[in-house]
């Protein structure tokens, strides 16, 4: 039915020629079908995931030596005056957090003193997404393993997959069993990532439990909640925004929160500009902003 479902949306919106051949080939029945329950904790080990926060989420720089090596003891720093200053969540191993560039290795020892520092107090969201996806897979994993919270994974870059390969992308990584906050850049990747698709993501898979939109196209908000309302397997999913200029108005307009490079420097400020455009205040995020 599920299956049914997701097809009919796509033909309906007219996103894909062939909804239900987009569909054919990687239906679980083991996830398939479910509810989903995006927002509640689930057990890994004897350890329970941080559930997702709506608010501001740091994209956080990853400290190093002038040599490059890491300098863990500014991370934990760092760490601490997110915890302390309200920030809702942590983007680790991100753009920001210059993952390209850091081997497997120092990926680990970035991600243990994350989940050793923090110890819960908010949710941790790694940065696992590249151009291949065995190499997404094995990061995935890695990020679960270690304890963090969600994974955030941008779309492949560079070789423009149609929306066909994104929404399987997506759903394959999600069955890792990490939940995914999918990642739209399309100034960087080259490739946009549709409503429709995303969408599609949400029925598809109850892990894919967000969006990074870093578009910076606020009429997007409405597009993106319009499509996962047609789906009705949205109504939790989280949209954040994925750019700091215009990430007030992506809340005002519906969105959840952003994820920002900004909150680096300005945590208190942002959590407080996010959490006056959860409640609608437009006076007091022009005052803070």
């Amino acid at each position: 039915m599920r299956r049914k479902i997701c097809s009919g949306i796509l033909l309906c919106l007219g996103c894909f020629d062939n909804a239900t051949s987009l569909l054919h080939g990687y239906t679980n029945p083991s996830t398939r079908g479910k509810v989903p329950i995006q927002m509640s904790m689930s057990s890994r080990g004897d350890t329970e995931r941080v559930p997702l926060k709506k608010g501001s989420t740091v994209a956080l720089v990853t400290p190093m030596h002038p040599n490059g090596d890491l300098d863990l003891q500014s991370l934990r720093g760092l760490l601490r005056y997110h915890v302390m200053s309200g920030t809702d969540g942590l983007c680790i191993l991100g753009t920001t957090g210059e993952a390209t560039t850091l081997s497997m290795e120092e990926r680990e020892s970035v991600l243990k003193v994350a989940v050793e520092e923090v110890k819960g107090k908010i949710p941790i969201l790694a940065g696992t997404g590249t151009i291949d996806p065995k190499h997404v897979k094995e990061q995935t994993m890695q990020a679960m393993d270690l304890g963090c919270d969600a994974a955030l994974i941008v779309t492949p870059y560079y070789v423009k997959p149609p929306q066909r390969g994104l929404v399987k992308h997506f759903v394959e990584m999600a069955d890792i069993g990490l939940p995914v906050i999918l990642y739209n850049v399309p100034g960087r990747t080259g490739v946009n990532l549709l409503p429709q698709s995303v969408a599609l993501c949400a029925c598809e898979h109850e892990n894919i439990v967000g969006l990074k939109d870093a578009t910076g196209d606020l009429d997007n908000v409405a597009r993106l909640r319009g499509a996962l309302e047609a789906s009705g397997y949205g109504k939790d999913f989280l949209l954040y925004s994925g750019d700091d200029a215009t990430s007030a108005e992506f809340v005002l307009r519906g969105g959840d929160g952003c994820i920002s490079v900004s909150a680096n420097v300005a945590a208190k400020n942002l959590h407080e500009i996010m959490m006056a455009a959860l409640e609608g205040d437009e006076e007091k995020v022009r005052l803070l902003n």
